[in-house]
C-alpha cells in the first residue's frame, strides 16, 4: 500500500527503533501495565498518521463514560479503523478481531501488545469462550472494541448489517455500549492514494444497561446500527 510506505519514508530514521520496541513490548505484555502500552501505540500511531497524511477529527470524546469497564462498537470500513480510535480515544481498549489479521505485520505487533482476542468465526466453542473471557474482563473494568458487522463492509461510509451475537458479551456483562461512527477511514488502507485525508472518529451518546436490559441483541444492534449511520450521512 502507497501509504503505509510513506509513513515508513516519513518516520524512517525513527522506524527502526519505534520498531524494536513495539516487537520487544508485544513479546512481553505483561511487564507494561495497560496505561503505559496504550501511551506507546498512540506514540507510534501518531507519527504513523502524521508521516502518512491521514488527519483524525475527534468529535464526542466527552461522551465516553466516567468510569472503565465499557464497550465500543463502530463501524467496519477498513484495515485503518482500530487505528484511527486508538488516537482518537483518550482511554484504553482492547479488541476482539478475526484471526484472518492476526498475521498482518504491524497489526499482529499492535493487537498483541493491546492483548488482543483473535475470534475464529468457525469454531463456535472457541468464539463462545472469548464472549466469556471478554465478559469478565469489562466487568473488571477493562474497556473493549468490537465491529459488530463482523466484516469490512466496503461500501465506503454504507454501513452494513450488525449482528445482535456481536453484542452478547456486553449484555452479559451489563455494560455501557458506546456507538462509534467513522467517516472515510477506509480511505487510507484501502484505496490506492496518498492524498491528504481526513478521518472523522465519532463518540456517540452511551447505551447504559438500564436503556437496553429488556431488549434482545438484535434489536441492540439495529439501533446501534441506525444511528451510526445517522452520524455518517449527516457528516459525509
Amino acid at each position: 500500500m502507497k501509504r503505509i510506505l510513506m509513513m515508513v519514508l516519513r518516520n524512517l530514521l525513527m522506524v527502526p527503533y519505534a520498531w524494536i520496541r513495539l516487537c520487544y513490548r508485544a513479546a512481553h505484555v505483561d511487564k507494561y501495565t495497560e496505561e503505559d502500552m496504550y501511551a506507546f501505540l498512540k506514540w507510534i500511531d501518531l507519527h504513523a498518521n502524521r508521516g502518512g497524511n491521514v488527519h483524525i477529527d475527534v468529535h464526542g470524546a466527552g461522551n465516553l463514560p466516567e468510569k472503565n469497564g465499557f464497550m465500543f462498537f463502530p463501524n467496519h470500513q477498513g484495515l485503518y479503523d482500530v487505528l484511527a480510535i486508538i488516537e482518537a480515544s483518550p482511554r484504553p481498549f482492547s479488541v476482539v478481531a478475526k484471526k484472518e489479521i492476526a498475521n498482518i505485520p504491524f497489526l499482529k505487533q499492535v493487537f498483541a501488545c493491546m492483548k488482543a482476542y483473535m475470534i475464529d468465526r468457525e469454531d463456535v466453542r472457541q468464539a463462545m469462550q472469548i464472549i466469556v473471557n471478554v465478559t469478565k474482563e469489562v466487568k473488571k473494568g477493562r474497556n473493549y472494541l468490537i465491529f459488530a458487522e463482523g466484516t469490512r463492509s466496503k461500501n465506503g461510509n454504507r454501513v452494513g448489517t450488525f449482528k445482535g451475537g456481536s453484542f452478547k458479551s456486553a449484555t452479559k456483562a451489563k455494560c455501557p455500549i458506546v456507538p462509534v461512527a467513522l467517516v472515510d477511514s477506509f480511505k487510507p488502507f484501502d484505496t490506492n492514494t496518498i492524498k491528504e485525508v481526513t478521518v472523522q472518529v465519532h463518540f456517540l451518546d452511551p447505551i447504559y444497561y438500564e436503556e437496553y436490559k429488556d431488549m434482545k441483541t438484535t434489536e441492540i444492534a439495529a439501533i446501534v446500527q441506525e444511528r451510526i449511520q445517522n452520524v455518517i450521512d449527516a457528516n459525509v
